[in-house]
This record gives C-alpha cells, sequence and structure tokens, in this order.
C-alpha cells in the first residue's frame, strides 16, 4: 500500500507542469476554460483581457467576451496536488509553536539544569553538583556566573584559557597569555566593563536618532501643514484673480456695448435724416406727376377757345433741386470711439509683450492708473499719446513720455504717437526724431486760420511722375491706375515705385499745404530730398534715409523713415495738412476737419530742399492738391 501511495505521489507531481498557468507561471488558482480549451487563472486572464479577447496561448480570437466558467475538475486536481507536495517536503503548513527556553544542562549529571556555571572549571552543574564548589575550601577561588551556553566559545584557541579580558586597541576578547604575548602593551578591560561602555554609546546613538528622528517628523509635519496652507492659498488667489479678469471683461464687455450704441445711435440719426429727405422728395415726385397730368390733359384739349381759356402753372416743387446729402459715420464721437479702442488695444498689446516683472513699473507709472503693493520703480508708458500745448512744461520723464490719464483726455486730438521700434531715436544724422510737441512757433495748432497764413500753391511735377500716374487738373490731381501714360524717359522720373514729388521745393522759412485724398489705403503722404533715388528697389518713400512719409497700408497708419516703422493711431482723415518748417527742421501732419488736429511731426536735418512727396498705389485711388481759402 505504501509503494502505491509513492507511485501515486510521484505520477501526481509529475503533472506539475500541466497544473501551472502559462501566464502567472504558478499553479493554477481558480482555474477557468476558454473555447479553445486552454485552462488559466480567471484573474490572469481577465488582465490580459482590455480591447480585445484572445487566447494568450494559441492566439485565437474571439469576437465577443467568451464565457467563463470554473474548471472543477482541475481545481481538484490542484488542491490534491498541493497537498501532496507539501507532504513530500514535509511542509505541511501548521500552526506555529512556540519558541521553546534554551535549557543548559549539568556537565555532570546531563540531565538537570544547571544552576550556574564554573569559570574556572569551564563546566556548568546543577544545585547537587555545585555543593563541592559552596561548601569545600579548595573550590572558594573559583570563579562562579549566571549558565553559560556559549562556554566552548569563550575559549581562547590559542591557549585553551578562559578568555576573561578584552583587548580595547584590537577589539576583541583575549586571555591572560594572550596579554602578556601577542598583545604585550596593548590596553585592556574587562568585557563587562566594555559591555557597560558600548551600551552607553549605543545609548547615546538611540538617543541621538530619537532626537533626529523626532526632528525630521516635527519639519515633516511643518511641511504638510505647509502644503495645505499652499493649496489654500493658491485657492484664494485664484478666485481673487479670477474675480479681477472677470471685472475687466465686464468692463470691457460694457465699453463694447457702449461703442455699438454710439454707431447705432449714428445709424439712426442718418437714416431719420434719410427717410425725411425721401418723403420731401417723393412728395415732390407725386406733385410733379400730377403736373404732367394736367399738362397732357390740356395737351388733349380739342376746343381751341377752351384750350386758349385754360391756364397752369408749375406746382412749387419744381424749385427744389434734388440732391443726396453725404451722410457717413464720420462724426466725432464715433470717430473717437473707434480711436479709443485702437489706442487702448495697442497699449494692452505693448504691456502684455513685457515679462510679467516689467508689466507692474510700466502700469505704475501712470497717474491715472492706482498703484499696487508693493510699489516698485517708475517707468515710461509704451505708447505716449501726444497733445498739442500753447507752453511746454518740464517733464521728469525723458521727452516722448506721455501720461496715459492725459492721453486718453486727448483721443479727440488724435495725438497718438509712438517711438519707432528696433533703432533708437535720432541715432544718425539723419534719423527720424519723434516728438510730441507740435511746432512752438503755432500757439494755437487746432486752429486752421493759424496754419493758413504759411500756405504755398503747389503743383505735382509731370517729371518726377511715375507712368502709372496721370496728373490733371493743372497738376493739382494725381490718378494712379493698371495703364502707362506715355511719359517720356528721363532721370527725374520714378520708374520703381508709383510716386510723384511737388514741383517746388523749400530749404527756408515755414509752409503749409492741404492733401484730400480719395481713400485712407495704400497712400503715402510725405518728404524728400531732391536727391532720393528714382529708379532702385529703396527709392521708396520712407525707405531710404533720403525721404520721410506717413503711409495708409490696410488699416494700419505708419510712419516711416529710413525704413523704421513707428505705427501711430489711425484717425481716417480725408483731408490731411502738413506744415513744414524748414529753421526748425520739422514737418508736422494734421488730420483737417472743423480744426486742424495734429497726429505725427517728423525731425530732420536741413541739409537741402525738401520736397512735397506723395506715393499711390491702388488703381483709380488719387490725391488732390487742395486750393487754400
Amino acid at each position: 500500500m505504501m509503494a502505491e501511495a509513492d507511485e501515486s505521489g510521484f505520477s501526481l507531481m509529475s503533472l506539475e507542469d500541466e497544473l501551472t498557468c502559462s501566464i502567472c507561471l504558478s499553479t493554477f488558482d481558480c482555474p477557468v476554460t476558454i473555447p479553445c480549451g486552454h485552462n488559466f487563472c480567471q484573474n490572469c486572464l481577465l488582465a490580459t483581457w482590455k480591447d480585445s479577447y484572445s487566447c494568450p496561448q494559441c492566439r485565437t480570437l474571439f469576437a465577443t467576451r467568451p464565457e467563463l466558467k470554473k474548471n472543477t475538475v482541475l481545481s481538484t486536481v490542484v488542491e490534491t496536488f498541493r497537498v501532496r507536495s507539501y507532504k513530500t517536503e514535509g511542509a505541511v503548513p501548521s500552526k506555529p509553536e512556540k519558541k521553546k527556553r534554551h535549557v543548559i544542562r549539568c556537565d555532570t549529571c546531563m540531565e538537570a539544569e544547571a544552576a550556574q556555571t564554573c569559570l574556572t572549571c569551564m563546566a556548568s552543574f546543577c544545585e547537587e553538583h555545585l555543593r563541592p564548589h559552596r561548601e569545600n575550601p579548595i573550590f572558594r577561588l573559583h570563579q562562579l556566573a549566571s549558565p553559560v551556553g556559549d562556554l566552548m566559545e569563550r575559549i581562547c584557541t590559542d591557549h585553551h584559557k578562559l578568555m576573561e579580558l578584552f583587548c580595547t586597541q584590537h577589539q576583541r576578547p583575549i586571555c591572560s597569555l594572550c596579554l602578556q604575548q601577542v598583545h604585550k602593551g596593548c590596553s585592556f578591560t574587562s568585557p563587562e566593563e566594555q559591555r557597560s561602555k558600548k551600551e552607553m554609546d549605543l545609548r547615546e546613538k538611540l538617543v541621538f536618532l530619537d532626537g533626529k528622528l523626532s526632528k525630521n517628523e516635527s519639519v515633516i509635519s511643518q511641511m504638510r501643514a505647509m502644503q495645505n496652507k499652499l493649496r489654500e492659498s493658491a485657492i484664494h488667489r485664484k478666485s481673487a484673480l479670477s474675480a479681477g479678469y472677470q471685472q475687466m471683461r465686464d468692463m470691457m464687455t460694457k465699453e463694447e456695448g457702449d461703442a455699438l450704441k454710439a454707431v447705432d445711435k449714428e445709424v439712426e440719426t442718418g437714416e431719420v435724416k434719410i427717410r425725411g429727405l425721401i418723403s420731401k422728395f417723393s412728395e415732390n415726385v407725386d406733385n410733379i406727376g400730377k403736373a404732367k397730368e394736367e399738362i397732357l390733359c390740356l395737351l388733349g384739349q380739342s376746343q381751341t377757345l377752351a384750350f386758349l381759356q385754360t391756364s397752369f402753372n408749375l406746382p412749387q416743387a419744381v424749385t427744389y433741386d434734388p440732391y443726396s446729402p453725404r451722410i457717413t459715420l464720420e462724426s466725432k464721437k464715433v470717430v473717437q470711439v473707434e480711436a479709443f479702442a485702437l489706442t487702448l488695444k495697442n497699449y494692452l498689446t505693448e504691456i502684455l509683450k513685457q515679462p510679467v516683472e516689467a508689466r507692474i513699473p510700466k502700469l505704475i507709472g501712470e497717474p491715472n492708473i492706482p498703484p499696487v503693493t508693493p510699489r516698485f520703480p517708475r517707468s515710461h508708458s509704451p505708447a505716449p499719446l501726444a497733445k498739442p500745448a500753447p507752453k511746454k512744461k518740464p517733464q521728469k520723464s525723458s521727452p516722448g513720455n506721455k501720461k496715459l490719464g492725459k492721453s486718453m483726455e486727448n483721443l479727440q486730438e488724435f495725438g497718438v504717437k509712438e517711438k519707432p521700434r528696433g533703432r533708437p531715436v535720432a541715432a544718425e544724422k539723419n534719423e527720424v526724431t519723434e516728438t510730441t510737441d507740435i511746432p512752438s512757433e503755432i500757439s494755437s495748432a487746432e486752429k486752421r486760420s493759424d496754419l493758413m497764413k504759411y500756405g504755398t500753391v503747389l503743383n505735382f511735377d509731370q517729371r518726377t511722375a511715375h507712368k502709372r500716374i496721370e496728373l490733371s487738373e493743372n497738376f493739382t490731381k494725381a490718378t494712379v491706375s493698371d495703364e502707362h501714360t506715355n511719359y517720356s524717359d528721363c532721370p527725374e522720373r520714378f520708374a520703381v515705385c508709383s510716386q510723384v514729388l511737388a514741383s517746388k521745393g523749400f530749404s527756408a522759412g515755414r509752409h503749409y499745404w492741404e492733401v484730400r485724398l480719395s481713400s485712407n489705403n495704400f497712400i503715402g503722404i510725405g518728404l524728400a530730398y531732391s536727391s532720393i533715388d528714382r529708379k532702385g528697389p529703396t527709392s521708396r518713400l520712407g525707405r531710404n534715409s533720403k525721404s520721410w512719409c506717413v503711409e495708409w497700408f490696410n488699416v494700419k497708419l505708419s510712419a516711416w523713415h529710413n525704413s523704421t516703422e513707428a505705427v501711430l493711431v489711425n484717425p481716417n482723415p480725408k483731408r490731411v495738412g502738413v506744415l513744414l518748417d524748414c529753421e526748425e527742421g520739422k514737418a508736422t501732419f494734421y488730420n483737417v476737419a472743423d480744426r486742424a488736429y495734429p497726429f505725427h511731426s517728423f525731425s530732420f536735418q536741413s541739409a537741402e530742399a525738401v520736397y512735397p512727396a506723395f506715393w499711390i498705389f491702388s488703381s483709380g485711388s488719387y490725391i488732390t492738391l487742395c486750393k487754400l481759402q
């Protein structure tokens, strides 16, 4: 029977490979069978089934997840295998037994428990066999100690004597003969004393470690409290920031609504005017139609005498000539709204280009913006706006830096100035110098009459006109087209850019002229020396050191000189005035309406005569030199 059991156990043990899961390589745990016939642990199989369902062993793919059922037969075999394997290895799990106390036996009787160990005799004795050591005076000098289990480990292997000393120099136990031979001259002590020292040292280290542990735990606790406080602070900060930005969004939404309402109101006002005129002219049309019917009726009268006796008077409506009024959205309020929106956008764009740490100094440099805490050094605003003033007051900040609050009040005058990008101001002899003040000689620049006294008559110089430009109206109107005019070739003519100069140049005195624009797009007005290039790619106004211009390009207005651009706020003028002061070397450009509003100034060296210059690009666009009255 025993042989049969052994053979059965052996045959079962030989099936260990067949009872192993191919995924976890361990004995099956709750085995399940899938349709292809292979078995796996249930948890192992489910872990492999995520996006698709396939057999991990033969790779058979299933369209849907197969229904899993426990393989009861295989589970029974696995359980039997585990029990047999425990018995075979002699490691059947059982309850842990309590560790038995090690008993030191008497070296004489080998049965009773030893009461003490004699370190002289190097043997342990029970109470019975210890009596000679207690009663016989011969054993009086023998050293007794508590029972020692490792007695042989305390014997010196070299001298077979008890190692009752401890060499502190070599940190090892020694016997009395070792102290006289190998360890002669070494410092020594007793093992008990050495143990006491070592225990004291370890206790000190334990206290030190407890202190370090306590300190680390305290710091960890503080850091966790700091982490919680940091998170709470972040929540409050984010809430405050969100509220602040939401307030700004609400303000901008309100401003946008007010601006749109201003445009709508202007449209409504214009439509009311148009509807009134349409009603009036429609009434005139009806009256004129009735008059026509009366005339036709009279002409159809067959009786001559009756025809001659009738009379007819034209209706009063024929005395009114119909006209189409000029109604646009160019009212002062609408223009102000547009200028404010563009100025604010440019200002915010300039501020947001700066790194965060540089934004606050720029903001608190403005008097109408409340400063925040902490305070930072004052700085110049990025897009200063100009305001003409009768007298120039000294500023603490550098020239060209006006305060934003002051500039906002003067948006109606469109006095927006920006520093040119890329190159420093007045870096060269002929470099553009941005100024925020109009010439000091003109005390009331807004009054057009003060400018008219410097008025001069201009004509276009046909010798300089590009072949795309046609001159008419006694050389006071320049129109650009895609067809070339049959001009003769001459050195003075512009050959690359559709430009033209005035026939008169100025090197002394003050001179003022006005230009009417057909549109505010792809048109440039400026000044040029007579030595400007006429044929090369750099002959365009403002793209060289010989010319200056303000240029409308798409929706952008820019000031150009020596290929340096300064973007300006666009007042969308229909008529532009230019005041040239040769003595000061300044040219100021005005938006001319009911009054003249300066929007840009150039400074230049009066090295030679400067000529009014013009650039026109879009076909059909034109510029007219106005007759000053």
